[in-house]
C-alpha cells in the first residue's frame, strides 16, 4: 500500500482539521436549514399550534422551527447544548425588534439543558413573559409541545444524545402532551443517501464514532419507548434538497456536521472534492443540484 493511501484510511496523528464553526453555522441557517421548512410545517398543522401553544424545541440551532411556531402565535422556548454558533444566530432571529409583541411574547433561548428552562439567571434571551419556573410553582406544567427536529437515523449512535435530551425534557410536559422526533426516512426515498454514503467511505476507520448508517424503520419508536412515551400516530414529509450550485450544495451537506468523521479521517479538501463528485448526477442543466428526500415524524404522548 502505497503512503498515499495510507494517508487516505488512516486519521491523522496530528492536529486534527480546524472548521470555521460561525462559516458552518451560518451556511446551515442560510443554505440547509430551509430544506427542513416541510417537516416543519406539516408538524405544526397536524398539531394545530398556535396562540396558546407552549412549545419546548430541543436542539433548536439556529432558530427557524422556533420562528414558525411563533409566527402562528406558540409561545417558543428554544434550548441547544451543542451548536453555540447556531444559537447565536437564533437569538438574532428572535431578537424582539423582529417581532410585533404579541408574536414573541414570552420567547426564550436557552445553552444547555431542558432543566435550564426552569432557571431565569440568564439563561433567557428573550424573556418577556412568566418563566417556566414560575408555571411550574403555580401547578401549570411549561410546556404543551415538546420538539426535537434535529432528524436521526443517519449516523450511529445519534439517537444517544436526543435520550439525554427527552429524559430532562419530559418531566417538563404536562401528561398527554405530543412529543415530536423527526428522522431520515427510506435510504431508497432520499436520494441524498447517495452523497452520505462519501462520509462511510472515507470515515470507515471512525465507524464507530459517527459515520452514517441507513435509516431503520424503528428508529423513532426505538427512542420513544426508551423514553417511555406512548407513540400516537406517525407521518412522511417529502424534503427535497434544492441549492442554486454544486459549490453551495456543498457547503449546506458540510453543515449538518455529517461528513465531520470524514474530515478527521481525511482532510478538508477530499471530502469537498468527493462529495463535489458525488453531487454531479443530482445536477441539472442549469447548474442547480436538486435531490428528492421523504423525512419521517412520530408524535408521542407523554403518560
Amino acid at each position: 500500500m502505497t503512503p498515499t493511501l495510507v494517508r487516505q484510511h488512516l486519521p491523522h496523528a496530528g492536529t486534527a482539521p480546524r472548521v470555521d464553526l460561525c462559516a458552518r453555522a451560518r451556511d446551515w441557517s442560510e443554505i440547509q436549514e430551509r430544506m427542513l421548512v416541510p417537516l416543519y410545517e406539516a408538524v405544526y398543522e397536524r398539531l394545530e399550534v398556535g396562540p396558546g401553544t407552549r412549545l419546548l424545541g430541543l436542539g433548536c440551532g439556529s432558530g427557524l422551527a422556533l420562528v414558525l411556531a411563533a409566527s402562528r402565535g406558540a409561545t417558543v422556548t428554544g434550548v441547544e447544548s451543542s451548536a453555540p454558533e447556531r444559537l447565536a444566530l437564533a437569538r438574532q432571529r428572535l431578537l424582539p425588534e423582529a417581532w410585533d409583541s404579541r408574536a414573541r411574547a414570552g420567547a426564550r433561548l436557552v445553552d444547555g439543558s431542558p432543566r435550564d428552562t426552569a432557571d431565569t439567571s440568564g439563561a433567557a434571551d428573550t424573556s418577556d413573559g412568566a418563566d417556566a419556573s414560575d408555571r411550574a410553582d403555580a401547578g401549570t406544567p411549561p410546556y404543551d409541545m415538546v420538539t426535537a427536529f434535529e432528524p436521526i437515523g443517519c449516523l450511529a449512535g445519534d439517537s444517544e444524545g436526543l435520550g439525554e435530551a427527552l429524559a430532562a425534557a419530559v418531566p417538563l410536559a404536562g401528561r398527554g402532551a405530543p412529543v415530536v422526533l423527526a428522522g431520515w426516512g427510506p435510504p431508497e426515498r432520499c436520494a441524498t443517501s447517495s452523497v452520505l454514503r462519501v462520509a462511510t467511505k472515507l470515515a470507515d476507520p471512525l465507524r464507530s464514532t459517527g459515520s452514517w448508517r441507513p435509516a431503520l424503520r424503528d428508529d423513532l419508536e426505538e427512542v420513544a419507548q426508551r423514553a417511555g412515551l406512548r407513540p400516537d400516530g406517525s407521518g412522511r414529509v417529502a424534503c427535497p434538497f434544492g441549492y442554486a450550485d454544486v459549490d453551495s450544495a456543498v457547503r449546506g451537506l458540510l453543515s449538518t456536521g455529517l461528513f465531520d468523521a470524514a474530515i478527521s479521517a481525511t482532510d478538508q479538501a477530499q471530502v469537498d472534492k468527493e462529495v463535489t463528485e458525488a453531487l454531479h448526477p443530482h445536477q441539472r442543466q442549469d447548474g442547480t443540484v436538486w435531490m428528492p428526500n421523504v423525512f419521517r415524524y412520530l408524535i408521542a404522548r407523554v403518560p
